[in-house]
């Protein structure tokens, strides 16, 4: 399938899900008035209500913006309870811009400029079919993350004295440095150093611990903070403080089909860019997670991953992108598993989500197919099978629940009944995937992960400086829940710059392939890949890198790289601790082949085995 096949494919199934023609609607008209600082959300909210309803037909509905700047503020009769993955399930949430049960909508921006205030939700669409958001950005006038700017480092008194960036609001409190925003206060735990000038995250610091609560204001925005001990914050270093909070996305999606982002960007948000769950038929074309240019003073961009889809299916389609300056990863796709708890009778078990960001919503549905997983091994369990019935146990419906039981067409396996954990995999509610022809650079942790079973395309991408790993592969039925076994995988023509300058948690190599398997020595069956012909490829990439670990693996069955070129340069000093160019442990029917190294290949040298056969190594 070539790279442009699935969004031509959507495109033709939009056309003919929508009617030729469409009606505008100029929202100046309806007294949403650009360029005040006046609260334009119930405005909007109204605005919305009154064409909806007087709209007579089934033509789509264009809401079109004077170009301009819109701020929005908390309205209380726009509060919302949405439980949203990944997030912080703190309710009720504030959203600036509700669009809800609509069909057939555009919301153009025309270029308009969204600011939000205090800790909002800035758009959610929930419940819509066939809708397209286009031309605007997403902005908060204070974020929630605080800059500040290294002058001065002696690391004899362990004292930094930092400019804070001037649109932060602070004060210090009995020592402490405590930044202020509307509705909202907090002291940063942690923060992430970007190089002054190049914007990269600087090499070999990860997340760094702060103390802020020994500080001192030497003059207006200018203060000193004692007991820090970071010899590599030299003066031009600018440190983006933060938490760990992720109350709201800068966009959610919620249980929506076909649905459109065209030249949207997100500057700001505290959690992530985009959060997508249970939505069919997403396609995301010159989105942005970024900055507003390159003079912007701003480091920094959202607090958490900067697109997120968690339980969905269809098709993801995420093309000619811009990725930077986030906290976490370009894109994360996944399901949730559902631990289970008590199997109930022969067709019958309870099961709950387990991590504290992800419940309460919607899982399955009557003839959703499942699978079940061994958390220890990461095994299938026993055959598929089908909801016949699911009800949630501890809320009236599934909005706010966590505990399930579900009721099974088939007899359910009897290895349930051994008292080990199992999860359940919904296989439905998987996307096909592609990532082209995007750019990803000066982040925080990974570039992209993907775990889904369904086909994955990730080709023409720019992976520069991501930090960690580029792609992960994942899956985990111990900590994070989030699903599953990606069986057919394609990496080609992208290019990687000098990924991995920095520890995070899965970052083994640029091509991380790392399920979470507590006991893999004990497995019998490879999470990964699958029989037959190799399900992972990686071909016709670039990778520029100033260490050594280029692909690790665990638990595949089915690998191929071949015709990729490898350079290597001195922009840092190597420090991963895998020395290795090649990492496979449990895997097989690996072949590296046809590929070129400015330094000599050498397999005994360059390949290191863990439960891995040497026969299953093709390598030339």
């Amino acid at each position: 399938m070539k790279s442009g096949f699935l969004p031509f494919l959507f495109a033709v199934l939009l056309t003919a899900t929508l009617p030729a023609k469409a009606k505008n609607y100029n929202l100046r008209s309806y007294g949403l008035k650009a360029n005040t600082t006046s609260n334009s959300a119930p405005i909007l909210a109204d605005a919305v209500r009154k064409i909806v309803a007087g709209h007579q037909d089934d033509t789509p509905i264009v809401l079109r913006f004077a170009k301009g700047e819109y701020h929005f503020y908390p309205t209380p009769e726009l509060e919302r309870e949405y439980y949203i993955s990944n997030h912080d399930q703190s309710n009720p949430k504030s959203v600036g811009i509700p669009l809800e049960n609509l069909q057939n909508i555009v919301l153009d921006g025309q270029g308009a400029r969204f600011i939000f205030h205090g800790r909002m939700l800035p758009l959610s669409l929930f419940n819509c079919q066939n809708c397209t958001l286009k031309n605007f950005s997403v902005d908060f006038e204070n974020p929630h993350i605080t800059q500040f700017k290294v002058l001065a480092n002696d690391t004899a008194t362990r004292e930094i004295t930092f400019e804070v960036a001037p649109w932060v609001n602070y004060e210090i409190d009995n020592g402490t440095f405590v930044a202020l925003g509307e509705g909202w206060q907090h002291t940063p735990q942690a923060c992430i150093a970007f190089d002054g000038t190049t914007r990269h995250i600087v090499f070999n610091t990860s997340d760094l611990g702060v103390n802020f609560r020994q500080v001192s204001e030497k003059s207006p925005h200018v203060i000193v903070a004692g007991n820090w001990k970071q010899p590599k914050l030299t003066p031009g270093t600018v440190i983006a403080g933060r938490t760990w909070h992720r109350p709201t996305p800068g966009i959610f999606i919620h249980h929506s089909q076909h649905t459109r982002l065209e030249n949207v960007q997100v500057h700001y948000a505290e959690g992530m860019g985009l959060l997508a769950q249970l939505c069919e038929n997403i396609t995301l074309d010159r989105f942005g997670v970024c900055l507003k240019g390159k003079d912007d003073p701003r480091y920094f961009t959202t607090q958490a991953d900067a697109t997120h889809f968690s339980g969905c299916k269809g098709t993801i389609v995420s093309q000619n992108g811009l990725y930077e300056g986030m906290m976490d990863d370009a894109i994360n796709i996944h399901g949730t598993y559902l631990k289970v708890i008590e199997k109930n009778d022969d067709y019958t078990l309870t099961a709950t989500y387990m991590h504290s960001q992800s419940w309460g919503f919607f899982w399955g549905e009557p003839g959703d197919t499942v699978q079940f997983v061994k958390s220890a091994t990461m095994e299938i369990t026993g055959e598929r099978n089908t909801i016949a019935t699911i009800s949630a146990q501890d809320k009236p419906t599934p909005h706010g629940a966590k505990t399930f039981k579900i009721r099974f067409t088939q007899p359910l396996p009897s290895a349930l009944n051994s008292g080990e954990s199992f999860g359940i995999e919904n296989l439905t509610w998987t996307p096909e995937v592609e990532f082209s022809h995007n750019t990803i650079r000066n982040n925080r942790a990974r570039g992209t992960l993907f775990s889904t079973p369904k086909r994955t395309l990730v080709t023409g991408n720019l992976f520069d400086h991501t930090s960690g790993t580029a792609i992960l592969l994942c899956g985990d039925c111990n900590g994070w829940y989030e699903t599953g076994a990606c069986r057919e995988v394609i990496i080609r023509g992208n290019r990687f710059v000098n990924a991995l300058t920095n520890q995070f948690q899965f970052t083994n190599a640029v091509i991380s392939i790392y399920p979470e398997i507590p006991n893999l020595a004990g497995q019998q069956k490879f999470f990964h890949g699958g029989e037959g012909t190799p399900k992972i490829i990686i071909e016709d990439n670039e990778f520029e890198t100033f260490d050594e670990p280029i692909l690790y693996a665990k638990s595949v069955q089915g690998l191929v790289f071949k015709n990729n070129t490898v350079k290597h340069n001195r922009d840092f000093p190597a420090f991963h601790w895998n020395k290795h160019p090649f990492f496979f442990e449990k895997v097989s029917n690996i072949f590296i082949q046809k590929n070129v190294f400015d330094r000599p290949f050498q397999a005994e040298r360059d390949i290191r085995l863990n439960m891995t056969p040497e026969n299953e190594i093709h390598a030339d």
